[in-house]
Parts: C-alpha cells; structure tokens; sequence
C-alpha cells in the first residue's frame, strides 16, 4: 500500500492547458475529418448530404471513437498530448483503464447526444399536434439545463483541474498521463531573458524600416569627418575634393548640388530619388539643381 502510494505521488497530475488542449485537437480533427468527406462529394448535385448531415457526422464520430477511445483509452488529442482516460471509480491506486461499460456510455453522451441535439428539431418541426410540442420544449428544456450544468462543471474543473467535461465527471473517468512527465531543466530566469529578447527583437524589426539608414548614416559621417577650408570656386573643387562625398572613391560623372562638394552622378541621384529631402552630408545643403562639374579632374591629380 505504501509503494502504491509513492507511485501516486510520483506521477504528476496533468495540467488544465493540457486538458483544454486535447479537447481543441478533438475538435480541429473532427472539423477535418468532414472537411475530407465532403470534398467527396463536389461533383454531386448540391445539398445531397443536407438531409442526412447528423447521421453522417454521427457515423464518422463512431469511427473516430472506435479507433480511438474503444482501443487506446484516449482521444487523438489525448494521444498527441501523451494523455489518456483512467478509470477513476476503481479502488486502487494504480491505473485501470476503461471499462466497456464507460466507453458505451461514453459514446452515447458525446455522439449520440450530439445527433440529438441537431436532428431534435427536424423530427418535431413538421408536427403541430400539442403532444410532439411538449416533446420538443422538454427537451430544448433538457438541452438548456445541460449546458448550465456543463458550465458549473467547468468552473469547478478551473477550480480544482480534474474532469474538464460533464461527461466524464458522470461516467468518473480522469485524464492521466501515459508517461511520467521529465522536471523541467530550464531555468526561469532564462526563459525572461528569451522572452525579452524575442520582444525587443520584434520591436526592432517593426522600427527599423521606418528609418531613413542611409540619411541618418551620412549624417553621421558628416559630423565625424567634417571638411572645411574649401571655397565655392570651381579651381578650389578640383584641387580639393578629389572624392565622391558620399562613395569616398574619385567621382565618376563628377557632379554638383550647389554647394562646394561633388558627388558621382549615380551616387547623387539615387539618393535623391530614395530621399527627396536629401541633402548634402558635409555641409547639410539642399539639392538646388543637379549639374555636371565644368572643371574637368584629370586622374593624373591623384599623383600629386
């Protein structure tokens, strides 16, 4: 008895997320399973399944069961999550799987309430007599005091985080882990780090197209090599400026923004054309007029 009761103890019960989890991916698989059977039918006249949807669903949710419940003790969902139902009404500690009688059962309340409640309406609509119209509000009655019981049960799962459904808390099957779960080997202090890095990453490429790099890269050059001492004549730009003010490299189709300093001609104009505030990073001039230099540069003047 006591070692029945240190392995209880050694086994980590299964977290809500987990649970919550496992009914999404019963649902998304579902959903996907009748997304496939009906893709069959594309070519047929429209609406043919319209008149027996219910059944159908009913039947490929049979399928499913068998499959998955009957054979495994656990949903796909449960599957994935290494997750899977125990039979919580046996005495011992130890894991009991599911008997016949539960997965019956179980059957009956998920599919076959199901079908239920989708074709309740259709069997009662076209019957005006008062005996089928009490039929039909005891049991949207039924269907309302269901779902409030299904909610109470889902607060008192967020509350103690065992039987996320109502089904399973009438039938007392328990969600368990297959496997025991490894401890956790990562620290939390890492795990900020990684997530205030991955926020200010995405930060940062959320800013950075909003800045103008290559504007804001001249300016910086120009306060870090500032060039003064030249002036406005064309003598002075040749003997002096002997490089592109924004390549660095000798000037190729020298040419002038209307300040002392030239530009290669391709340098200049896509600039211009990325930024049309751009302006000179040497001396932070306007683009006046975009003019060929007159002086000719000879290449003989890198000599000197």
């Amino acid at each position: 008895m006591a070692s029945s009761f240190g392995s209880e103890k050694s086994v980590n019960p299964v977290l809500r997320i987990s649970q919550l989890d496992a009914l999404e991916l019963n649902k998304a698989l579902e959903q996907l399973v009748w997304s496939q059977f009906t893709n069959c039918f594309h070519g047929f006249k429209p609406g043919v399944l319209a008149h027996f949807e219910p059944e159908v669903k009913a039947f490929l949710c049979l399928i499913l069961w068998r499959f998955t419940v009957y054979s495994k003790n656990a949903t796909v969902g449960q599957a994935i999550l290494n997750i899977q139902y125990k039979n919580n009404l046996s005495q011992t500690e130890k894991y009991q799987p599911l008997s016949k009688h539960q997965k019956l059962w179980y059957l009956i309340f998920t599919v076959g309430g199901r079908w239920l409640e989708e074709r309740c309406y259709d069997l009662f609509s076209n019957h005006q007599q008062q005996s089928f119209c009490k039929i039909k509000s005891y049991i949207s009655f039924g269907a309302g005091l269901l779902k409030l019981c299904g909610l109470l049960n889902f607060l008192i799962f967020l509350r103690k985080g065992t039987f996320a459904t109502l089904t399973e808390r009438i039938l007392g099957i328990r969600s368990v882990f297959c496997k025991p779960q490894s401890v956790r080997q990562v620290g939390f202090e890492y795990m900020n780090r990684e997530l205030l890095w991955h926020g200010f990453a995405e930060f940062l490429i959320y800013l950075l197209p909003l800045i103008n790099v290559q504007k804001l890269k001249l300016k910086i050059s120009s306060w870090c090599l500032p060039i003064a001492g030249l002036s406005n004549s064309e003598n002075s730009l040749a003997g002096h400026c002997r490089e592109c003010s924004l390549c660095g490299e000798w000037p190729t189709m020298p040419h002038t923004i209307g300040c002392p300093h030239i530009f290669c001609y391709y340098c200049v104009k896509s600039n211009y054309l990325f930024d049309m505030y751009f302006t000179c990073p040497k001396c932070d001039s306007e683009v006046r007029s975009l003019q060929p230099l007159k002086y000719k540069i000879e290449m003989t003047e890198l000599r000197v």
